[in-house]
């Protein structure tokens, strides 16, 4: 670091913990890359937990004149959260949401991602305005910074329209409270040049007619290309303007540290139709009909949304999973309008869904146009029109980009438009390229994959780009950027967009907010006419399982290690940037960057795999790190896997005695002097000894005794290695085993169990094979499958786990034509309907593992749940639990991580809590205070 940035390091080091400031090579490039084409590698990474964090690095940037970058979830597409200076990334634990006036109104901090909001908000029969693709992972500061808006939320619920209140911090490091009095006087005396000025500004804009106009007339549609000037227009009172130019700033004016937005309704009733007309002026005069005949986005709306897709869209998802079959028989002009309308109630509905069809009987369909009120169904509808963008990504070739462009044009011009971007495609040869959108309000996207690896590619996309500006904001008097944000990507067409008068306007204000230009400086207004063509993200191959990966940023909420190490997205930005070093030959380059990667990369991964369920394309991530980890293993080591596989039983009866030893000691001793002690110990050792915790169980004896019952109907019981050897967490007095428990149910219901022969040498592998021990973790599977398919009779009589994990690796292993079914499965096909449930009036608190819900089981887990209790609650905010396996003994800080918002997410009052794997109930049992058990325990307590 240079002498400015070396001094505002040791300024800003004095006050915010080292742990959340980075410098090194890792974490800049893995924290500094978004969700966008272009790439900057920051300086100084820094992690602010609160405002007054902001506030200093804001003031101490001031002083040195360094520029600042804000970055919340960094899902934005357009180059806005880059920098290579100084990157303030929000927190993820600085997300509190308040609702207030019985849902009317909603208080959110900078980090709370949308769907977070709309969680809390649900029991109310709200939800927030805007609801972009990735409401899963953006976060609010972003969501507003960018006035993102979806396919729902128009330009009538959006940021702008639903806000009510913000506090913002400015570039001095300064606050306002625009909804407090007392701050807007303070702030008044304070700042009177930006108060005053924004003043002057609006009564300049609206005495400029022609300029008035113009601002009226293109916020009637999708637009956040430039600054919100509507803001200028649609309020007299400075402090609204304020506030309302905050919205789609993408953080060039200040940072938004609290906003509060009214909600709007959630409606429970919804009807989709997936309309396939014959081309797309059909499909656009069907749009215009649903705009201008049908009530839209008001209070018992007709028409909520309208989305198209052009064949090609559809033509890139037509073979997936779950797709309508004749999707592949379309003609090659079709184009489908996906609608959908709510209701207060299903009689409201029924009405809505007869006008919309009255209103369109005169367009002819390719197929007749049917809504289904199924839910099911018209998911399958929205699967197909959120397939569209990932599925490019998915085909694109190695080493190229995937892009999204986001304009809308006038309703009345959308066909003619829709037409030339189409010809513009072929003419650029862009032939994988699709466009889709919210067409309700003229928003189209278009997706193409670019390579920027030669002169001749880049020269390519510049003259298309240069095209698409003319077409877009010349011709038909569109929007550039209709809800991405300008960002880098549109920054030198703004002024071709919104011409001289309102782009020295945007300076105005500029200037006003940031005098010396250190808020995100080229975005949103830059004078380089070049600037969207520098700085291009590089996209190396680095390993077949990530190289689709389009570094979206979706995966990173579900991750354990999002707030200790690395998500999957800055893993798989850390990897490329190896295979960048090695190609390059950079040997000791290379090697330090492999090292700090190591603990961070793939120590703490806890290869859960839940990102492939977020992840757009499917990436598996944690299937990379067991790859990584499998490379590492030396010939020792697989020998000794070898060994220990070989010697399984006696392997598992020495960790029992041991753990019982452990056990009794801390009896003994107490559980305060053995925590001291276990981290004492963990402390000399560097780390190397697994810590104790007071969850840690003791051994348990497994030894069955099911009943002969020659005539009753079979069920083959395995009970994984780890129930085998390990007993409860937080182990109550005289309870009885899984075993005990498994067995007693399964024979209430009028089985005969059946114990697997040797089933103390038995593994399904998984201990293995996550820790990369491929070989010797697939002979334990399959050795396990050869004796299941013995014991039941290949497959004629039912088979049974005690936990879930287990369950899922079998079935991945297995030749499929045995099943062993996990607890909930089980319960639900073969114990539901022998079995009598009673139901407590007592709440009980569920754990999905991750197992469950890759098995796609959450559903079923809480419908076993609800069969027992009257009062189930599925804590929010909890993903995986991060001990994956043994890791929570060996990296104990991954499963804290994990679970930092446990216990504030259980109801109090609440006695009972239940998962499906033992070794995730030990760490679930540490961070609660609740002793997980198995779910079987709850439904044997029901059935008794």
């Amino acid at each position: 670091m240079t002498g400015p940035y070396r001094d505002f390091h040791a300024s800003v080091s004095s006050v915010i913990s080292q742990n959340r400031i980075f410098t090194d090579p890792l974490h800049t490039i893995a924290y500094g890359t978004d969700a966008s084409f272009y790439r900057l590698v920051p300086k100084i990474v820094i992690l602010a937990a609160n405002a007054s964090e902001v506030s200093l690095v804001l003031k101490e940037a001031s002083k040195r004149n360094l520029p600042v970058v804000f970055r919340a979830a960094g899902t934005s597409l357009a180059g806005q959260a880059i920098t290579d200076s100084i990157l303030l990334m929000t927190s993820r634990d600085w997300k509190g949401i308040h609702v207030k006036e019985n849902g009317t109104f909603v208080t959110m901090e900078p980090s709370v991602l949308g769907t977070s909001v709309n969680e809390k908000l649900l029991p109310y029969g709200k939800k927030i305005g805007p609801d972009p693709a990735s409401i899963g992972s953006a976060m609010i500061g972003g969501i507003a910074a960018n006035n993102a808006s979806g396919m729902c939320c128009g330009t009538s619920d959006n940021s702008y329209k639903t806000l009510h209140t913000m506090q913002i911090i400015f570039h001095d490091g300064s606050e306002l409270d625009t909804g407090c009095e007392e701050s807007k006087k303070a702030f008044a005396l304070s700042h009177p040049d930006l108060v005053e000025g924004v003043a002057a500004l609006a009564k300049k804009t609206n005495e400029n007619t022609a300029l008035r106009d113009k601002i009226n007339r293109k916020f009637k549609i999708k637009n956040t290309c430039g600054y919100g000037l509507n803001a200028l227009v649609d309020f007299d009172d400075p402090y609204e303007i304020i506030q309302h130019l905050m919205i789609g700033s993408e953080g060039t004016l200040g940072f938004i540290k609290e906003i509060t937005f009214k909600t709007v309704p959630e409606y429970k009733d919804k009807a989709s139709a997936l309309m396939i007309f014959k081309n797309i002026k059909d499909a656009c005069d069907a749009i215009i009909v649903l705009k201008t005949q049908c009530r839209t986005r008001v209070e018992n709306a007709e028409v909520d949304a309208a989305e198209i897709m052009d064949r090609a869209a559809l033509r890139s998802v037509e073979g997936k999973d779950g797709m309508p079959p004749y999707l592949k028989d379309l003609s090659e002009t079709a184009t489908a309008v996906l609608v959908e309308t709510r209701a207060v109630d299903d009689a409201t509905l029924d009405k809505n869904i007869a006008t919309i069809l009255e209103k369109l009987q005169h367009i002819e369909p390719e197929i007749p146009l049917q809504f289904t009120k199924d839910v099911a169904e018209y998911t399958s509808f929205w699967k197909i029109r959120k397939g569209t963008f990932p599925a490019v990504g998915a085909v694109r070739e190695t080493g190229t980009t995937v892009i999204i462009e986001d304009v809308a044009y006038p309703i009345e011009s959308l066909a003619d438009a829709t037409l030339e971007l189409q010809e513009l495609f072929k003419k650029y040869g862009y032939n994988e390229a699709i466009i889709f959108g919210h067409a309700l309000d003229g928003n189209l996207h278009f997706v193409f994959t670019q390579a920027f690896d030669t002169q001749e590619e880049i020269a390519r996309y510049e003259a298309f780009m240069q095209e698409v500006a003319e077409q877009v904001a010349t011709k038909y008097q569109g929007s550039l950027k209709a809800e991405h944000g300008t960002g880098r990507n549109m920054a030198p067409f703004v002024e071709l967009e919104w011409g001289a008068d309102a782009y020295a306007l945007m300076k105005e204000i500029k200037a006003l907010f940031d005098p010396n230009g250190l808020l995100n400086p080229g975005v949103i207004l830059n004078d380089d006419p070049k600037a969207h063509l520098k700085d291009f993200k590089f996209m190396p191959a680095t390993h077949p399982i990530v190289d689709k990966c389009i570094e979206c940023g979706f995966c990173e909420p579900v991750c354990p290690s999002n707030v200790i190490t690395l998500t999957p997205r800055q893993r798989i930005v850390a990897n490329r940037h190896l295979s960048k070093l090695k190609s390059e030959l950079d040997t000791q380059a290379y090697l330090d960057f492999k090292k700090a990667y190591q603990y961070d990369g793939i120590e703490t991964c806890a290869t859960c795999s839940l990102c492939s369920l977020s992840c757009p394309v499917g990436i598996n991530t944690g299937n990379l790190t067991k790859e990584l980890r499998s490379a590492q293993i030396g010939e020792f080591a697989q020998k000794t896997a070898g060994f220990i596989g070989s010697h399984f039983g006696a392997t598992l009866g020495a960790m029992n005695v041991t753990l019982s030893a452990v056990k009794g000691v801390s009896s003994v001793l107490g559980e305060n002097v053995m925590t001291g002690l276990g981290k004492g110990a963990r402390k000399l050792t560097n780390n190397a000894l697994p810590l104790w915790t007071a969850s840690l169980t003791g051994g348990v004896s497994f030894k069955p005794q099911p009943q002969f019952r020659p005539d009753a109907p079979k069920v083959v019981y395995y009970s994984s290695c780890i129930n085998r050897s390990l007993g409860n967490p937080k182990p109550q007095d005289e309870e009885a085993s899984i075993h005990e428990i498994t067995i007693g149910l399964l024979e209430r219901a009028g089985y005969e169990v059946i114990i697997p022969k040797g089933v103390k040498e038995l593994c399904c592998g998984q201990a293995f094979l996550s820790k990369g021990y491929v070989e010797e973790g697939k002979r334990k599977n399959k050795e396990l499958e050869d004796v299941l398919r013995g014991a039941s009779n290949n497959g004629a009589y039912p088979i049974v786990c005690d936990m879930t994990s287990c369950s899922k690796t079998a079935r991945e292993n297995f030749n499929g034509d045995i099943i062993m079914l996990d607890p909930i499965e089980f319960v639900l096909t073969h114990l539901k309907e022998k079995l009598t449930f009673t139901k407590i009036d007592e709440p009980v608190v569920i754990h999905a593992i991750c197992s469950t819900r890759k098995m796609g089981l959450v559903d079923k887990f809480v419908e076993v749940a609800n069969l027992c209790s009257t009062q189930v609650h599925v804590p929010s905010d909890v993903q995986c639990c991060g001990f994956a396996g043994d890791r929570g003994f060996n990296y104990p800080e991954l499963n804290t991580s994990a679970l930092r918002d446990l216990k504030a997410n259980i109801p109090k009052g609440t006695r009972l809590a239940f998962s499906t794997n033992k070794t995730c109930e030990i760490g679930l049992s540490e961070h609660s205070g609740l002793a997980y058990r198995n779910i079987l325990y709850l439904v044997d307590r029901c059935t008794r």
